[in-house]
């Protein structure tokens, strides 16, 4: 019923700063400062994202620079231990790498990052070339929707859908992304089925009901 919901290609960011698998540490730290990021895609010869070096991946070799760990630490960190002694992103990186489609929604890639508990995700194509990044900030930006453009949408795919006809007087205004629903409609049962409609339009924040009671005269 909804129109096309945006997807990664239309915010992800297409410049993207990236690594070999054979960059070097101080390289690999370098770029991260330069292009202020904290975690880069490792690529092929073919540009296909094969890994993902981090901040976190890189901390190691400060933490355990001059400390000598016990038993218990190196048994329990052997993977942080084994980054500590490492030179280049190839054997930094964490692999296989999460990724995602251009074709991919938003709410799609929200759910992967939520997951995996990560703030980017590398956009590749079907072959796993790498094509963009999408962060955190970039599904965002969909919040940023006109009020106005918003409030034309559920009336059209919504309220026109619901609650069609003469019987319904539905009024629709949209501020700072939240939905205010006013008037009458004579099937209150529908109710909780527009809300639930509403909240998956891309930009609104909440909805709100503010209903007179059904006019029963025509029943």
């Amino acid at each position: 019923m909804h129109g096309s919901p945006h997807i990664v290609g239309d915010v992800m960011t297409r410049t993207v700063a990236t690594v070999v698998r054979g960059a070097a540490f101080k390289d690999i730290v370098r770029t991260m400062q330069e292009r202020k990021v904290s975690a880069l895609p490792v690529l092929d010869a073919a540009d296909r994202v094969i890994g993902i070096v981090s901040e976190a991946d890189l901390l190691p070799k400060e933490e355990f620079r001059d400390s000598d760990p016990d038993r218990y630490t190196q048994l329990r960190r052997l993977s942080d231990l084994a980054k500590a002694g490492s030179v280049t992103a190839g054997e930094l990186m964490t692999s296989p790498a999460l990724t995602v489609g251009a074709g991919a929604t938003l709410a799609q890639a929200a759910r992967a990052m939520a997951r995996a508990k990560v703030k980017r995700l590398p956009v590749v194509d079907h072959a796993g070339r790498l094509e963009g990044v999408v962060s955190r900030a970039d599904l965002l930006k969909v919040f940023l929707r006109d009020d106005k453009e918003i409030a034309e949408e559920v009336r059209r795919e919504v309220v026109a859908y619901l609650f069609p006809g003469p019987a319904s007087t539905v009024r629709v205004e949209v501020r700072d992304g939240v939905v205010r629903f006013g008037g009458r409609v004579r099937d209150t049962s529908l109710v909780p089925v527009a809300a639930r409609l509403v909240r998956a339009v891309e930009g609104v924040v909440d909805v709100e009901f503010a209903l007179d009671e059904p006019d029963r005269s025509a029943d």
